[in-house]
Parts: structure tokens; sequence; C-alpha cells
């Protein structure tokens, strides 16, 4: 097959074109009629995947550079400033890889994100500079998607909801949360799972598309709750004046104090049972120690009352036992 142009093109008389400065130095018809495949087009392939290069570059560092925490481990990430952070003061240190997860997590989905739309709006423009004709390629792009998307529907969810969940500082580590299928401290939290560990330490992983309701026992604050059980032949008014006593003087000792943020409140009776009845005592306590000033109150509230001659409930049975052996 004879390559050579019969009649030279008509490119070759305008001086501005490739074709022109082709032929001007090869004197070649074939290669001045081929300088747009030989050489535009490689060039414009070459600028485009050159410019999708430096701005995925300079975009995962603008990525790594608001998501980095700061030399000082108090500030926040640049990225997590405009966000709401529900991250509780208990933690002190354990905030710092609270938040360095957050940030890591949420910047490796924004790098995800950036590669994926600069390299395949590149390759688009690069199939275009080829004259390949895009529109059956994104139609068959589209329902390969669909297809991948019913098939990893729950993989997807799993994702959304990890990213949602993330966004919106819903639990992180360090948090004490009930998920419904785990309840524990959190030690990982990821965008496809959450890793937690129970009182018993078991490890619990726990996919995010799974968690219907969370309850965090670690924002804001807590109360810590006291139920303390009475003889029915017990002075619950004078019961009362003794146990706000002791509660007051032990939310004042040096163990509790730093825990306590209200003074105690003192409900009354809170249930009445065929064993005798029971007071409600709730003291508003720093996010996550409620348990612990929970057990703490109950040893010094029973004490006082038995300094008081409070009998515990079925008291009078156990005391009649002996004589009864006798």
């Amino acid at each position: 097959m004879n390559l050579v142009p019969s009649a030279p093109p008509a490119c070759i008389s305008d001086p501005s074109t490739w074709c022109a400065q082709v032929f001007s130095v090869t004197h070649n018809q074939w290669l001045a009629g081929s300088a747009d495949w030989l050489v535009t087009k490689p060039l414009r392939i070459i600028f485009i995947l050159l410019v999708a290069f430096v701005v995925r570059y300079l975009t995962r560092r603008l990525i790594d550079r608001v998501t980095t925490l700061p030399n000082s481990g108090g500030k926040l990430p640049a990225l997590l400033k405009p966000l709401r952070e529900r991250a509780p003061d208990v933690l002190g240190p354990a905030v710092v890889e609270r938040r360095r997860q957050r940030a890591k997590t949420i910047g490796s989905v924004l790098r995800s994100m950036s590669t994926f739309l600069i390299y395949g709006l590149a390759f688009i423009l690069v199939l275009g500079e080829l004259g390949v004709d895009l529109a059956p390629i994104i139609t068959t792009a589209g329902i390969l998607g669909v297809a991948i998307g019913f098939g990893a529907q729950n993989l997807v969810r799993d994702f959304l909801s990890g990213m949602f969940m993330m966004i919106e500082d819903q639990y992180g580590v360090g948090d004490i949360v009930d998920i419904g299928a785990a309840t524990g401290t959190v030690e990982a939290v990821g965008l496809r799972i959450t890793t937690l560990r129970d009182l018993q330490g078991t490890v619990w992983y726990v996919r995010n598309g799974e968690v219907l309701r969370v309850g965090n026992s670690s924002q804001g604050f807590a109360v810590a709750v006291v139920d303390v059980p009475l003889s029915y032949s017990a002075d619950v008014d004078r019961a009362t004046t003794v146990l706000m006593a002791a509660a007051t003087k032990a939310t004042h000792s040096e163990l509790l104090a730093v825990n306590v943020l209200e003074p105690p409140e003192m409900l009354g009776v809170e249930k009445v049972t065929p064993e005798g009845i029971e007071l409600r005592l709730t003291v508003k306590v720093r996010p996550g120690k409620q348990w612990a000033v929970q057990r703490a109150l109950r040893g010094q509230l029973l004490g006082a009352l038995e300094e008081a001659g409070f009998e515990p409930p079925l008291g009078r049975f156990m005391s009649s036992a002996p004589s009864a052996d006798k």
C-alpha cells in the first residue's frame, strides 16, 4: 500500500501548524499529513498526564497537611476544626489518638476520591484525544457500576455509615459505647469496622453498616445512680437525711471530688418490693466515671446507714434464724 499521498496536504499552506513545520523540515508529505497524530496528540496526551500527576500530588499534599496533627498534641487538625467534636475531657492523652484516627480515616477517603476523580478525568480526556467514542464506554461503566453496587451493597453501606459516623463524631477511641451487638470501650474506628473491648476483655469487631443505634456513655456528662435498700420499719425521712449527709461528705472527698460535677440529689422512694423499699440518689459526674462513683457511694451510704442504726431489708428474719435453731 502506498502511504505517500498523491497531492500535498492542504495544511502545509498554514505556517502556524505542525503540519507545515514538519513538511518544511522533512519535505515528506506523509509525515506532514500525519503530524497531528505523530506530534500534536502525543504532546497533548503527555501534557494531560503531566497536569493530572501534578494536580494529584498537590491535592494529596494539601490533604496530608490538613489531616496531620500539629506538633502540640492538644490542637485539632485543620480538617477537623469545622466539624463537631464530642471527645470527652476525661480521655486525656487518648484524645490525641482519637483525633489522629479520625483525621487519618477522613483523609484516606479524600485522597482516594481525589485520585479517582483526577485520573478518571485524565483518562477520559486521553481517550477523547485518541478519537475514541466515549458513549459506549460510559454506558458500559454505568451498567458495571450498578452491578457492582448491587453485589457489594453491604460493603458500600459499611463505608457510608463509617464516613458519616466519622464526620459527626458519634464516637471515637476511648469512648464507652453500647452499639447493640456489644458494649465496651472503643479501641479503633475505621470506615468499615469498629473495634471495641468489653468488660470481660473480649474484642468485638462490628461492621459500621450493622450499627442501628449507638449509646455513648462518654459524651457531655453522666449520672451515677445509687439505689439504697431499707426495711419497711425504717424512718424514711431520717434515712434521707443520713444518706444526703453521707453522700455530700463522700462527694467532697479527695477520691470522688475530681469526678463530681454537681452536688448529690435525693430523689426519694424509687421502688417498693416484697423485701423492702429503695431510696434513689443521683450525682452528676464526668462522662465514663459513673460506675466508679456509684461503687464508692454505695459503700459509703450503706456504711452510714449501718452506723445510724438502720436494719437492712429482711434483717428481722436473719436475726431470728439463730433462735429458731435453738
